[in-house]
């Protein structure tokens, strides 16, 4: 209840009372060791970045296996909570997970009330699974269309601003693609590597008389791990962990595993290994450079 109604106090009241108490204001790492648990926040079962298995109704997979490494470092046992675009920054706020690695691009409003750990482990943009007879081929065919994001996506502005459609949130992708069946948007818009699986992957079949209208991927972004802001120790933590991923292969290994997308994963392990790191936020050369090695 505590940690709820600090989450509801004004950014600046509450590093106040944070700054003030005798406790350190980095001490989370500390308090996750003495309770033996790291919480982290994950899409659940979301291809390629998880998957639900039928047998014990726990969700695995991609996110999963991150956040588990993270808990081994820390030596201590991973409890994995399954969040949404429209709740993930409330449950990291109120205290209910410790960190996101729920494939969360970031964003200069994000940034403002949360912190992250500097070094992207993807970058990802968006795509738009359309109906292949809608002619629909360039974003700019949207203008004047429903697109259907999940509630809090970062590609609801420019869909707006930049390309004039007409944006519906849901609570997710599953929502918004059966909206795009009913005919309720024309566009369903969402991460780019779970709209390729859903046409390529196990149920294919069913989606053959859709596509994605074009290639080019929208505001592609680096995906990073999210914290609460002042936890400076975390964020140093993780931070560590993620340029580890890349430089030893465990996350090129890990995204093959599950299918996940990797040609920037493959490009940035080689820069690893040579000491060169992204760091975000960062500028559009590195999105120019996305694909080299």
């Amino acid at each position: 209840m505590l940690r709820k109604a600090l989450s509801l106090l004004p950014l600046a009241a509450l590093a106040s009372l944070t700054m003030s108490g005798t406790a350190h204001a980095d001490a989370t790492l500390g308090k996750i060791k003495q309770r033996g648990v790291l919480a982290v926040g994950i899409d659940g079962a979301s291809p390629p970045f998880g998957s639900l298995d039928a047998a014990t109704g726990r969700t695995g997979g991609y996110q999963t296996e991150l956040a588990a490494d993270l808990a081994k470092r820390l030596g201590v046992q991973l409890e994995a909570v399954t969040v949404t675009p429209s709740t993930r920054v409330q449950f990291l706020q109120a205290g209910k997970v410790d960190l996101l690695v729920a494939n969360m691009q970031w964003t200069q409003e994000r940034s403002e009330i949360l912190s992250f750990a500097p070094t992207p482990y993807d970058l990802v943009g968006g795509a738009a699974v359309v109906a292949k007879a809608s002619g629909i081929k360039r974003w700019e065919d949207l203008r004047g269309k429903v697109a259907c994001v999940s509630q809090g996506s970062n590609f609801a502005k420019p869909l707006q601003e930049t390309y004039g459609a007409i944006v519906k949130g849901l609570k997710g992708i599953p929502e918004s693609l059966l909206a795009l069946k009913g005919g309720s948007c024309t566009a369903s818009v969402h991460v780019q590597p779970a709209l390729h699986y859903t046409l390529n992957g196990p149920s294919a079949a069913e989606w053959k008389a859709y596509t994605l209208a074009t290639e080019d991927q929208l505001i592609p972004s680096p995906t990073v791990v999210w914290m609460r802001r002042g936890e400076a120790d975390t964020q140093a933590f993780v931070d560590k962990a993620v340029q580890d991923w890349h430089r030893m292969g465990f996350l090129l290994s890990t995204a093959r595993k599950h299918g996940v997308p990797d040609e920037y994963i493959t490009s940035r392990n080689q820069r690893a290994q040579r000491g060169q790191f992204d760091r975000a936020p960062f500028d559009f050369a590195v999105h120019a450079d996305a694909r080299k090695p």
